[in-house]
């Protein structure tokens, strides 16, 4: 670990915590129904799409009510991308061919299995990619097919979060909000207006924007080279702030052409803690007390920062198994690398690397500016640690909140048992139809990256790979021992925690994996997305309680002692045994000298 490492941390995380306020308030004000700045411009263009749909925008809904029209636009929208995507043979803006007869030697096709996962994927904010961009899709796909999805699955997620908050800021009512109100006025002013700003950024450091076919470039040694293009930025934009994920091409954001400089990386960790951050003051905002969205934002900042200089550490430490030639001295030393360089751009080095990788974990983004499969063991365990906790760590638009609520209220049902009372929150009883409805949400995902990794870890399924190794070839994993089952453990986490990152070793592109790990993707969204509504409906009805000298205080260092106590809790109790069979053991045998 180096100082100018651990100043490049600290000056993101003072960076974060600046604009947290500001785009708090901001978000507070569009999702209140109340006027911005930016109501002259896009006033008439909203009530246009509101006369246009036929929708009131006064017309309340009840949870349920809110909940169907949620899942019932999801659903239209995962058959719209799994028909063009299956469609984009015949369509325009292929200049490639792909899915076609003349598709060129390098392309993949686009089997059912393969668009229903990548079609899942995107609906559900996942944007888990077993398929390499640039040689699958056209430009009509990624902009039409998958780019919509950037932007409509991240409003979904806002909806769903801006409703559960009014459950705790609302007292005696039924009803949580208009979905198509709240999904409008989140595409609107604030999607729409950031990301404009953003993709002209990221043209002015590199970033591409274009609709021309690949260039053939002649290198040094007289061999031909396809070089990419299309439109990069644009999607870049939507795919860092809708904390999507998805790259353009297969590479992601280690990729030149969609990160190309120190400061466009800075950017893009920014944006994706940006909306999650400011989540939190808006949740403060709306409930009429502040300290509570600080006291969230603590939590999450601590786990934020633990895990990142955990990771950064591990990765400057190296593998002890690797000897370098010093030329100073002309001696062999034993894992003094300067740190694990493999899967590293040169770039962006060790503290960008481990910053980016927990970021994206802790978000539910899954953008990658480094190989995680490369990472070391212990520090492989973080960004794998960051998803299985829920990505609550700031998590994803609205996601992230509602997750980290639903342990708030765990965490004042265990205190309430702790001193004999009833728990409160921010004024709401909780009783037990709210406890069993966050203990539901904890256990569909942890019940789907379980049972679907013992599934994947067991089951003997066709090699896909070319890679032949003995013990790896029944289930698709290119290593064999401990790092061949984190691959698969980091699939299905990812897959339920919607985050779409990978230990790349694994061969995803099957049958099994396409299918199972979409399950796992709907599960991850809708099965937990619902009981935060359900929970959502439940405490609307409820009068405000006034605290009292017995009220357990959640807005102080107590509070979020306990708070960040119970999600590690709930995460070792779950998963300590599958990390101990991975990460953990790998790093013991590591420095044994045996390496996977």
């Amino acid at each position: 670990m180096t100082l100018i490492g651990c100043l490049q941390i600290i000056i993101y995380s003072l960076l974060l915590l600046v604009i947290t306020k500001p785009v708090g308030f901001y978000m507070t004000q569009v999702m209140e129904g109340e006027k911005t700045f930016l109501e002259f411009v896009l006033g008439h263009l909203e009530r246009m799409v509101y006369r246009m749909s036929g929708v009131n925008p006064q017309e309340e809904m009840h949870w349920t009510t809110y909940t169907y029209s949620l899942l019932t636009f999801s659903l239209i929208g995962a058959l719209f991308t799994y028909t063009i995507l299956r469609l984009q043979g015949i369509l325009p803006f292929n200049p490639m061919s792909f899915s076609t007869a003349v598709a060129p030697v390098y392309a993949t096709s686009m089997t059912p299995d393969l668009a229903f996962n990548t079609a899942v994927s995107f609906t559900t904010n996942t944007n888990w990619q077993n398929y390499s961009g640039e040689n699958t899709m056209s430009y009509l796909s990624q902009m039409l097919g998958l780019a919509y999805h950037n932007w409509i699955s991240a409003a979904v997620g806002l909806a769903a979060c801006t409703a559960l908050i009014r459950g705790f800021a609302r007292q005696s009512v039924t009803t949580v909000g208009n979905f198509w109100k709240d999904l409008v006025r989140s595409l609107l002013y604030i999607f729409f207006p950031i990301t404009f700003v953003y993709s002209l950024f990221l043209v002015s450091q590199g970033v591409i924007q274009n609709f021309a076919p690949y260039t053939v470039a002649l290198t040094v040694e007289g061999i031909k080279q396809i070089i990419p293009q299309g439109p990069v930025a644009t999607q870049e934009a939507i795919k860092m702030l809708g904390i999507n994920g998805g790259g353009f091409f297969n590479a992601n954001s280690a990729h030149p052409f969609e990160n190309p400089t120190p400061f466009s990386n800075l950017i893009q960790m920014l944006s994706m803690f940006i909306l999650p951050a400011g989540f939190t003051y808006m949740f403060g905002k709306m409930v009429k007390d502040t300290r509570q969205g600080w006291a969230l934002l603590a939590a999450m900042f601590i786990l934020f920062i633990l895990g990142t200089f955990i990771c950064y550490y591990f990765e400057c430490r190296g593998n002890p198994n690797i000897r370098v030639q010093h030329v100073e001295t002309s001696t062999n030393v034993l894992g003094d690398l300067g740190g694990n360089m493999e899967g590293k751009e040169i770039r962006f080095g060790l503290a960008d690397s481990a910053l980016f990788a927990t970021i994206t974990t802790d978000a539910s983004c899954g953008a990658v500016n480094c190989m995680h499969d490369s990472l070391t063991p212990l520090a492989g365990l973080i960004p794998l640690l960051n998803i299985q906790l829920g990505e609550i760590i700031f998590g994803g638009v609205g996601s992230g909140l509602y997750g980290m609520l639903i342990f708030a209220v765990l965490t004042v049902f265990i205190a309430g048992l702790m001193v004999g009372r009833t728990p409160e929150y921010v004024g709401k009883k909780i009783e037990q139809k709210d406890v069993k409805m966050a203990m539901l949400f904890v256990l569909a995902g942890c019940f789907s990256i379980l049972i679907f990794t013992a599934l994947g870890s067991v089951l003997e399924l066709p090699n896909k790979s070319s890679i032949n190794v003995p013990g790896a070839a029944y289930n698709n994993v290119n290593n064999t021992g401990p790092h061949g089952f984190t691959e698969i453990l980091y699939c299905y986490a990812s897959s339920t925690g919607n985050n779409g990152s990978a230990f790349a070793g694994l061969t995803g592109n099957t049958p099994f994996y396409n299918i199972t790990s979409a399950i796992a993707m709907l599960v991850g969204r809708f099965f937990m997305m619902i009981p935060a509504l359900a929970l959502a409906g439940s405490l609307v009805q409820k009068k405000y309680v006034p605290p009292s000298s017995g009220t357990f205080p959640t807005h102080g260092g107590l509070f979020v002692t306990l708070l960040i106590g119970v999600i590690l809790i709930v995460g070792a109790l779950t998963f300590f045994p599958a990390l101990t069979l991975g990460p953990i053991v790998e790093h013991f045998l590591m420095h044994n000298s045996k390496l996977f």
